[in-house]
């Protein structure tokens, strides 16, 4: 690992481990404080779906704004928007203004990601590419962990008190970012990177799919929006199957995230290096295909721990993989562009799949959401065997460049 990505990776860490903080600490007070304001289950829907509606649009700007301007300006854009907005949530006292702090949560902080994995990118040779992003990965599942418990707690206080105490962390972090981050960027490529890309917003994101990485794009979009199917409906699901209640789903999501966490900071890297991206992202596929046909089979909490420890790896082999791929077929600069594509297909997948999975279990009963998320993940794995030869036969040279007609869209 390079000597700029040794003093930064902890800074980075935390930037992640912070951002994914706040977004688990509304995860269990945020229906709470929405209906205390008169929100109904439609609003609540719409109020989450917002947040990855403007990622998906705002990510690849921020992204290439990072390649132009430099990674940490728009880290710290990231870090104080994120802080802003949680600041607006807790003073929310009507609707609006709760609508109005999300999307704006989701414009501002949509340049946290994508540069913080621009920046990994720009710091570790192709060998430690994919160690760095298991690491931000680890960062990610963490908050995950520790968010929703902190929610939960802080909110016993007061309602608005763990979005204060969120703002806060961000701000403080955001700090430490602009005193001890050092930019990874040379003033010369960023300016090569002004003259060389302009962002042309929802065109260069579809054109993007004609391109090198486009049959990433695609399987991160699948891989999410199955993911998303499961989130949406899983409480639903546990009860209706188990007869599972609040903290019984804490301390099963709670499981998956530490294996996530401890999967991706430990082995992720490694195995990425022995057997290489696409390898590990079939693993991922394959054992989320798997997971979800083994949910239907649970009947106590051990063994649905059990399927979701095996869910938990199966993340934690496939996110970073598709990251690390997507990274390593792109030139330098255009880091941020790419990463930041690579999220608005993550985004698209988290929109569509809670509505999607959502229909289903009405209409079909608890057990279709999954039958539908297994058969999507193994059909992506088999899809991926002619997605991977069909890139690899377009690209003969490891320095990989966007589509002509994206750049010509561009231009």
């Amino acid at each position: 690992m390079k000597t700029t990505n040794r003093r930064a990776m902890p800074i980075l860490f935390m930037t992640m481990f912070i951002v994914m903080i706040g977004f688990g600490v509304i995860m269990p007070i945020l229906p709470f404080y929405a209906e205390n304001l008169g929100a109904t289950a439609t609003h609540l829907g719409l109020l989450f779906a917002s947040y990855s509606v403007v990622q998906f649009f705002f990510a690849p700007i921020w992204g290439t704004m990072s390649d132009r301007v430099g990674r940490k300006p728009m880290i710290l854009l990231g870090l104080i928007g994120f802080g802003i907005s949680f600041v607006f949530f807790g003073m929310a006292n009507s609707l609006w203004m709760l609508f109005a702090a999300r999307i704006l949560g989701g414009v501002l902080s949509a340049a946290t990601l994508p540069t913080v994995m621009a920046y990994i990118a720009d710091t570790t040779d192709a060998k430690s590419r994919g160690g760095g992003l298991g690491m931000l990965g680890a960062a990610m599942g963490m908050g995950m962990i520790f968010g929703p418990v902190l929610g939960g707690f802080l909110g016993e206080y007061s309602a608005s008190l763990p979005f204060f105490f969120s703002g806060g962390l961000a701000f403080a972090v955001s700090i430490f970012a602009l005193l001890l981050l050092p930019e990874s960027r040379t003033a010369e490529e960023r300016s090569h990177a002004r003259t060389q890309v302009r962002t042309n917003g929802l065109k260069d994101v579809i054109g993007a799919l004609s391109g090198p990485v486009g049959f990433v794009l695609i399987i991160a979009f699948l891989a999410t929006f199955a993911s998303a199917n499961l989130e949406g409906t899983f409480a639903l699901f546990s009860q209706q199957h188990l007869g599972f209640g609040e903290s019984e789903m804490g301390l099963v999501f709670g499981v998956m995230g530490v294996v996530m966490a401890l999967s991706q900071g430990l082995l992720v890297g490694r195995f990425i290096n022995r057997f290489g991206e696409e390898r590990m992202i079939q693993v991922g596929l394959i054992s989320s295909a798997i997971g979800y046909i083994l949910f239907l089979l649970t009947f106590n909490m051990v063994s649905i721990m059990t399927v979701m420890a095996i869910m938990g790896i199966g993340s934690a082999a496939l996110n970073p993989a598709v990251n690390s791929l997507a990274s390593k077929r792109t030139p330098p600069d255009q880091q941020g562009r790419v990463m930041g594509i690579v999220n608005s297909y993550n985004s698209l997948g988290r929109v569509f799949g809670p509505v999607v999975g959502g229909v289903i279990f009405d209409l079909l009963g608890y057990q279709w959401p999954y039958i539908v998320g297994s058969v999507v993940f193994f059909s992506i794995y088999l899809l991926s065997f002619m997605l991977f030869a069909r890139g690899r036969s377009a690209l003969p040279t490891p320095a990989l460049q966007l589509s002509e007609e994206t750049s010509a869209a561009a231009d």
